[in-house]
């Protein structure tokens, strides 16, 4: 589940065999097909955490989904994760307020499915990419305030990024019993104020699509 539909098309079209679009509803396209002999769905998502759990919701409750992978893009907080790098989410912390609904108020652990995480951390030793596994922030806010130390603060207690979407997927997983994580590449250093270009952008993101993809049908 890439958050932009049109990244879902471009994953889709370009990796899937025998591929064909199953949704175009409010232009949140899905496509599904094979990966090397093995079926694999593309779903986009949208952005935040309100958007992924409608879509992930409803592929696990109505089409029988059990396992989503979100792959998309995030904001380095350490400085030794560099440009391109690819993080995997163990947990997410977050200041939504969705899982906190959810357990009545109860703080909520948001993890991944080992399963999914160790197949995917030990497929990127074979891909030769630098992968860091560990905590990320899903944030409700894409432009922090001026004047924030959210970011001085997530570093200090060890989150290695900010993203906007794991929280909302681990939460729904959960409530559904469902396996899900998160995988993203570093597309800006937040610390040192670095961001991939467009080109980048493309090259890194098909390294962890393929990784991905390697993982989850291996």
């Amino acid at each position: 589940m890439p958050g932009d539909p049109l990244r879902a098309r471009y994953i889709a079209t370009s990796y899937l065999d025998d591929v064909r679009q199953v949704n175009e509803v409010r232009n949140m396209l899905g496509f599904t097909g094979t990966y090397r002999g093995s079926p694999v769905s593309i779903q986009g998502s949208g952005m935040g955490v309100p958007s992924i759990q409608i879509y992930a919701t409803e592929l696990v409750q109505h089409f029988g989904v059990e396992r989503i992978v979100r792959v998309g893009s995030c904001g380095a907080l350490q400085d030794d994760l560099d440009l391109g790098d690819v993080v995997v989410a163990i947990g997410a912390g977050t200041d939504s307020t969705v899982n906190r609904r959810r357990l009545g108020g109860r703080d909520f652990p948001a993890t991944a499915d080992y399963g999914l995480l160790r197949a995917v951390a030990d497929q990127a030793g074979e891909h030769g990419l630098n992968a860091r596994v560990g905590n990320v922030f899903t944030s409700d806010t894409f432009y922090e305030p001026e004047g924030s130390d959210t970011f001085e603060l997530l570093e200090r207690y060890g989150f290695l990024a900010v993203e906007m979407e794991a929280a909302g997927l681990y939460g729904v997983a959960a409530e559904y019993g469902a396996a899900a994580l998160t995988v993203a590449t570093v597309s800006d250093q937040l610390k040192r104020g670095e961001h991939l270009s467009a080109e980048e952008r493309q090259s890194s993101f098909d390294a962890m699509i393929t990784l991905v993809l390697d993982a989850v049908t291996g």
